[in-house]
């Protein structure tokens, strides 16, 4: 697809959202489009039961291209053999041909106060989700089924998430657990219509509770140990008209657990429902985040961790030029997201869903930087040295000196997602749309002066500068980058239910992905070595594929259903590929000397790194569910194979890192979930994943070496893990306890580091008050205790490290010693924490 095509496609489907949000209003106001008389009612009635789902509304949008007869099918499983939301929340029917769980707003409620998305998804069978701080202020991490952070699509009602350069997620920047709605992850791979860039191994959604139609001021404060502090506030509008809305407030502060150092977040969350007519509305959505997080938490060895579980980045300056001293360990961030869900009736046959977004993102991370001081007139111009003392002393040569460096970025992303589903009848319908997405992004690192204490004199990198020259006005670089992609998709899928037994789908989407922009390196520096000197500059790279997917599932009665399912998924190499890769490239067309001389890079080894591939997985899902009275059940089986996983290599001569892929990864499990419903009052939930993530050849990372991973298991996998909750409800009150179990996990690529498997419990209970007055009503306490007994344990490694143990591995080439190592370093289980929680609303 050339780029005017491009051009052309992104037009047309931005036309044909405003087009069809235009007609759609205009129809709303007609005459003949009133709504619908009293008499009517039970009609309205019936027609939404069988209304299909929407991004805004539910994130479980598996049915959103159902036919109108599977989507009788999931109701008759839900009257007639279990509620809807099993297991405290933790479980619910599903009926799509492929792997699918949801974790509803009963779960949400009985959670964290600020606990995050990725904090309540670590139920699900076949996700490991780990965060360093239960606050969930200091973000999360996550693997579904071996695919990492990166390779799993986020949508919040139906708008993407995922950073547009690197696809990497921060969930502390999005939303309150008071208005998240539900939760659902697709272990597998996507649906064809949802908008996910680099969702190489499946997706998570969620969505925001819809407004009230009563007005109500609702309020939370939270209080806890390591400082937590937390105050929410929203309010409903009520039905104005056609229109309700809410908005909220949130402030979240923490101290860290180990060490110095704290978090201050401030989100503002707001939605608004306009009600056209019975057929059609229009939602709203705005997530907007702030933060501040200093100090955070130092990855550890195991070493240090046998020495001081509570160790952490220095506390104070142990040097004058100590660039682990937690003051200059900031992240600031600001961002937000706006996004729009529109859904029309055309006619009888007839929908068109029109979701347009825009997502805004500024900030970046600190650390502390060491200049060196000289006098000497050939160091002038040159990165990483300075001809004069930033604070004002005299210059002494060779003198290191304390700078705050800063990597940002800024964002700009638009895009709308639109399609049509179109009824053939009751048992056939057919899915079609496009997707247009644009981002651009600015990416940095800034070096800039600080006090005479080490904090940074602007934690946002943009003031008092590092120049090359006292009072020059060429500030210092390390690099400065700009991208901009360019996204097309166009997707279509049928969904056929020949009788009550079978339901086939079929589907595809071809996807479009260009990047084009410069990466230059040490912008403005002049001397100094040829690889410390300004290189880079300008390219573009395209990539195209066509993902199909299908799915058969066969109800055997009214409560076993039997599905198989397939789904090819894509994710085009990260912007790094422009602004990194790229740039070691033009350094040696500007320095063919340098090949095989200065440099461990060899001609042909060059030209792979100028082949950048895309990552694809093709993934076969086989599984089993029972819906019947108290006993819900399901049980996956599925294998994945995942095609040119990019990785990270290193260039000896300029420093740089460089974008490589391995050939093959295989990953083999099982998960299953069951819920059952002891008595009125007690239900427990039980889910298990058995893992196996494979390499299946040796990692070439050119200047490092070529690691020996052929057949070794991916990092930060464990084989088994087991997951059990119970919720027990009775009048006022209620309590649940979660328990979870991961086995040991390798830590570095040529497994030669393990951490050991851990277990922990916890738990929350509380009571809910009777109205207080007319106006004062839903009173509730609620105490939630995570890892009740205080366990400590290694929970994730670094997934970049290929060798933890020097000689544990030899050159997969040359078999000598000489492959570069180091030490693997983990996340670790934060202590006892324990939150109380006050909230009552006001009329």
């Amino acid at each position: 697809m050339t780029e005017q095509k491009f051009a052309r496609f992104a037009r047309t489907a931005l036309s044909l959202a405003v087009a069809a949000m235009a007609a759609s209003v205009a129809h709303a106001q007609a005459p003949g489009a009133a709504a619908a008389p009293a008499a009517a009612a039970s009609d309205a009635a019936q027609d939404t039961k069988t209304e299909r789902a929407n991004a805004s509304s539910t994130s479980n949008t598996t049915t959103a291209n159902s036919s109108r007869s599977t989507i009788e099918q999931l109701q008759k499983i839900e009257v007639t053999g279990a509620s809807h939301s099993l297991g405290g929340g933790l479980m619910t029917v599903q009926i799509a041909p492929k792997a699918v769980s949801t974790i509803t707003r009963e779960a949400i409620e009985q959670s964290l106060p600020g606990a995050n998305y990725a904090q309540m998804i670590g139920t699900i069978p076949g996700v490991v989700a780990i965060t360093d701080d239960t606050s969930g202020l200091f973000d999360s991490n996550y693997q579904i089924r071996g695919f990492t952070n990166d390779q799993i699509g986020v949508t919040v009602n139906g708008a993407p998430v995922n950073d547009s350069g690197n696809y990497r997620v921060y969930p502390t920047e999005y939303g309150d657990t008071e208005n998240m709605n539900d939760i659902t992850v697709l272990q597998g791979y996507p649906d064809v219509d949802q908008a996910v860039a680099g969702a190489a191994g499946g997706t998570i959604a969620w969505s925001t509770i819809d407004p009230s139609h009563t007005p109500s001021i609702d309020a939370s404060l939270t209080g806890g140990n390591y400082g937590y502090r937390r105050e929410f506030f929203r309010v409903q509008t009520g039905d104005l008209g056609p229109v309700r809305s809410w908005i909220s407030y949130s402030h979240n502060s923490t101290d860290v657990w180990r060490g110095a150092g704290n978090a201050k977040v401030n989100k503002v969350d707001g939605k608004s429902v306009w009600t056209i007519d019975d057929g059609n509305s229009i939602s709203a959505s705005l997530q907007y985040n702030h933060e501040i997080r200093t100090g955070g938490y130092q990855m550890l060895t195991k070493a240090q961790v046998n020495a001081n579980y509570f160790a952490n980045y220095d506390t104070t300056l142990a040097t004058p030029t100590d660039t682990y001293f937690y003051g200059d360990r900031v992240n600031p961030f600001k961002n937000y997201l706006l996004s729009l869900d529109g859904e029309f009736t055309l006619t009888d046959s007839l929908h068109l869903s029109v979701v347009p977004y825009f997502q805004y993102g500024s900030g970046g991370g600190g650390s502390g930087y060491a200049f060196t001081e000289s006098t000497s007139a050939a160091n002038i111009g040159r990165f990483g040295y300075i001809g004069y003392n930033p604070n004002g002393g005299a210059v002494v040569n060779n003198t290191k000196v304390l700078a705050y460096q800063y990597a940002g970025s800024n964002t700009w992303r638009p895009g709308v997602i639109a399609k049509l589903v179109q009824d053939f009848g009751p048992t056939d319908t057919l899915t079609y749309g496009v997707w247009a997405d644009v981002p651009r992004q600015e990416q940095f690192q800034s070096y800039s002066k600080v006090d005479a204490n080490g904090f940074p004199l602007d934690i946002w990198g943009q003031s008092n500068l590092i120049t090359f020259t006292s009072g020059g006005a060429t500030p210092e670089y390390n690099y400065l980058d700009y991208t901009k992609t360019k996204l097309g998709r166009a997707f279509v899928t049928n969904d056929w239910t020949p009788d009550n037994k079978w339901t086939v789908t079929v589907g595809g989407a071809y996807t479009y992905i260009q990047r084009e922009g410069y990466g230059y390196q040490h912008p403005g520096a002049t001397a100094g070595p040829l690889y410390s000197q300004q290189f880079g500059g300008y390219s573009k790279e395209d990539w195209s594929k066509f993902t199909p997917t299908a799915g058969v599932k066969y109800q055997l009665d009214a409560a076993n259903q039997l599905y198989a399912g397939f789904g090819r998924s894509f994710r085009a190499p990260v912007n790094g590929v422009i602004t990194q890769s790229n740039a070691v490239l033009a350094f040696y067309q500007q320095n063919p000397s340098a090949i095989g001389s200065g440099s461990n890079l060899t001609a042909l080894q060059l030209a792979q790194v100028g082949n950048n591939k895309p990552e694809t997985a093709d993934t076969l899902d086989m599984g089993w569910r029972y819906y019947r009275g108290a006993l819900s059940a399901s049980v996956d089986a599925y294998a994945s194979n995942l095609k040119n996983k990019q990785v990270s290599g290193y260039d000896n001569d300029t420093g740089q890192t460089i974008y490589l892929t391995v050939p093959s990864l295989h990953q083999r499990g099982v998960n299953a979930e069951a819920s059952y419903k002891l008595n009125a009052n007690l239900s427990v939930y039980a889910s298990y994943a058995f893992t196996q993530s494979k390499i299946m050849n040796n990692t070439a990372t050119f200047g490092d070496g070529t690691y020996p991973t052929a057949g070794k298991s991916f990092v930060d996998v464990p084989k088994n893990s087991v997951n059990f909750g119970s919720s027990y409800k009775n009048g006022p009150f209620w309590a649940s306890v979660n328990a979870n179990y991961r086995s040991s996990f390798w830590a570095d690529w040529s497994n030669t580091e393990k951490a050991g498997g851990y277990s922990t419990v916890n738990f929350a209970t509380g009571w809910n008050f009777e109205d207080v007055t007319s106006w004062l009503t839903k009173p509730q306490l609620k105490l939630n205790i995570n890892n009740v007994f205080s366990r400590r344990a290694l929970t994730f490694a670094n997934a970049t490290n290929f060798l933890a143990t020097k000689g544990g591995a030899l050159d997969a080439v040359t078999n000598a010693n000489t492959l570069y190592q180091s030490n693997a370093t983990y996340n670790t289980l934060q202590p006892r924490t324990a939150m109380l929680t006050l909230s009552a609303s006001f009329k």
